[in-house]
């Protein structure tokens, strides 16, 4: 009779083992591109499986999807966008992919910056060049997570918890190092409006001929405004970005006497050999790059 008892305890012991296994799993996640896919592994840890959509080093602006990108999309149990409009080809995509869910939109709760563009008024999209936003970000990865697989959800605190600090420990470090700089040398010239989060958070002045999306074209009246600005303003230096073309902001800096600063990575990380292989890195890069710029 004991023998026959212990025999069954053992088997519902497995049996409850086994339920609570299954319960636990590995979420199959697709991120729009790749910074935001960085914040995801991050948070997510050895539990998710991540992959990002838009290509390392690809321009999200003029990412177009594949077959593939629909597949990754119908076998996803989570879809992470950063939202305002960043990604204007996701609902197709979804729609093509038979995706039954709704994406996750990291960037809710965000205080959106505002700015206006041909005539009209636009909601800037690029959050992530604030680290506070960041901190958001990662608040709103770590609740669809835990919901997606509650049997996970203590290792995605206690990651969201560790990655949290390092993320808070980057912003405060940009306060530091902009802070330092004289503020009539805060001035910058880019290839296209992407840091005017970072402006907003860390005071600097963000000059550039392209507005919010790369796909955009400047007319000559609004480059020879620009020109007649910077000159005016007495910017001192330009930077390219590494997932767009530089041709039309080396020519305004040829025309204003801007030096070049180098490459800020401002949409999309490096490959693992570059300077910015992961959205810790590509801000502190792109810290030191633009601190070291205007101190010129």
């Amino acid at each position: 009779m004991i023998k026959q008892l212990f025999g069954s305890l053992v088997a519902v012991s497995a049996l409850l083992g086994a339920a609570s296994l299954a319960e636990a799993r590995t979420l199959n996640v697709v991120a729009s591109f790749g910074v935001l896919a960085d914040v995801v592994k991050n948070v997510g840890g050895d539990n998710v499986n991540v992959v990002s959509l838009v290509p390392t080093g690809g321009d999200p602006h003029e990412f177009e999807p594949t077959p593939a990108d629909a597949r990754n999309l119908s076998g996803a149990d989570l879809v992470f966008v950063s939202g305002f409009g960043f990604e204007g080809w996701i609902d197709r995509l979804v729609g093509a992919s038979g995706y039954k869910g709704e994406p996750v939109v990291v960037s809710d709760g965000i205080a959106a910056r505002q700015m206006e563009e041909d005539g009209e008024t636009v909601t800037d999209p690029h959050v992530w060049n604030s680290a506070a936003n960041v901190g958001i970000w990662i608040a709103n990865i770590e609740k669809a997570l835990a919901e997606a697989d509650p049997e996970d959800s203590s290792a995605f605190r206690a990651n969201a918890e560790r990655y949290g600090k390092e993320v808070a420990d980057l912003d405060a470090y940009a306060k530091k190092a902009v802070a330092a700089v004289p503020e009539d040398r805060r001035k910058v010239l880019t290839s296209h409006d992407a840091l005017g989060y970072f402006g907003r958070e860390y005071g600097v002045t963000f000059l550039s001929p392209v507005g919010i999306s790369t796909e955009a074209e400047a007319s000559a009246g609004d480059v020879a405004q620009l020109i007649d600005q910077i000159k005016a303003e007495q910017v001192k230096v330009y930077f390219f970005e590494s997932s767009n073309d530089s041709r039309l902001v080396r020519q305004i800096a040829d025309a204003t006497g801007a030096e070049p600063g180098g490459e800020l990575y401002v949409e999309a990380l490096s490959p693992a050999d570059g300077p910015a292989p992961t959205y810790l890195t590509m801000f502190k890069h792109n810290v030191d790059l633009l601190v070291a710029g205007m101190n010129k």
